[in-house]
């Protein structure tokens, strides 16, 4: 069962939205796909992010990854512990494993993701 309180991409992005700030990261199921994380490139502050645009990398010992944004906005925050311990990804992805923060310009975008029923729905049939 994946959190509530989020909405998803099919890329297996997570968004929380709080007031026009939206924390993005990546599920619990992309994350155990991967294997173990070993390396996450993410964009600057003050980047400006296009939804469904690549916003960065993560690698694990598997494959390199891209990253797609769930919503169009300004990132005001990336997640500085993730440099020294990109493993968070793996071991608390709804947590201490967010990878950024969005000033979202458009609110209305949240209508194109999936729900948590929707998502569920997704990786059951993965």
């Amino acid at each position: 069962m994946v959190p509530q309180d989020l909405h998803y991409t099919k890329d297996h992005e997570w968004v929380r939205l709080s007031g026009d700030e939206a924390t993005v990261g990546i599920t619990k199921f992309a994350a155990d796909q991967l294997g173990d994380i070993v390396f996450v490139e993410l964009p600057v502050v003050g980047k400006t992010l296009a939804a469904a645009a690549t916003f960065g990398v993560v690698e694990s010992v598997k494959a390199v990854s891209d990253l797609f944004s769930p919503l169009s906005g300004e990132v005001t925050e990336v997640n500085p512990t993730l440099a020294g311990q990109p493993e968070l990804v793996n071991s608390d992805p709804f947590g201490a494993g967010w990878m950024l923060k969005l000033k979202v310009s458009d609110a209305g975008e949240l209508a194109a993701l999936l729900d948590p029923a929707a998502y569920d729905q997704l990786i059951a049939e993965a």
